[in-house]
């Protein structure tokens, strides 16, 4: 790895792994996630925003090294778009909700339903980068519509388990 850029859009190496290399660079999402979330919501949401833009021309830099496209060696799109998932989840510090919302995270970004690789198609960083925070926004909304259904049949089972 001659480029210093290489470090962060391979995950400090960790997207250079045999196998599953999206999922294990991806993995240090998970306390990226767990720090910002510590953090108030216009410093999580400006944070989330930074690191997005950043990554762009660090994944293009390396997809250009790499053969010049999303090569799944590149992990740092990954990485800066899974907090996006955890934005505004209920319990989102919560072990089961980060280990969800990463699964779902991973699936919708291995699968790739539409418009996620339409966006993936955009040119050099901005497609690397884009296609993930689409994968992260269905994260959201499929996480956020679980737990207010949990929620709802809780307080139901609650309703009924007090007559």
């Amino acid at each position: 790895m001659e480029a210093l850029w290489m470090w962060p859009a391979t995950g400090f190496g960790l997207g250079l792994s045999p196998w599953a290399s999206g999922t294990v660079g991806s993995l240090l999402a998970l306390p990226l996630a767990w720090w910002l979330l510590g953090r108030s919501r216009r410093w999580r949401l400006g944070l989330a925003a930074a690191l997005l833009v950043a990554a762009m021309p660090l994944c293009q830099l390396a997809s250009d090294t790499l053969g010049g496209k999303d090569d799944g060696r590149i992990v740092l799109d990954e990485i800066v778009a899974f907090p996006v998932a955890m934005l505004g989840q209920a319990a989102p510090r919560h072990p089961l909700t980060l280990a969800g919302t990463f699964v779902v995270f991973r699936l919708f970004d291995a699968t790739k339903p539409p418009p996620v690789r339409q966006v993936e198609a955009m040119p050099g960083g901005i497609g690397i980068v884009l296609d993930d925070l689409v994968a992260a926004l269905y994260a959201w909304a499929l996480m956020r519509l679980f737990s207010r259904l949990a929620a709802r049949l809780w307080r139901r089972g609650r309703g009924e388990a007090g007559r």
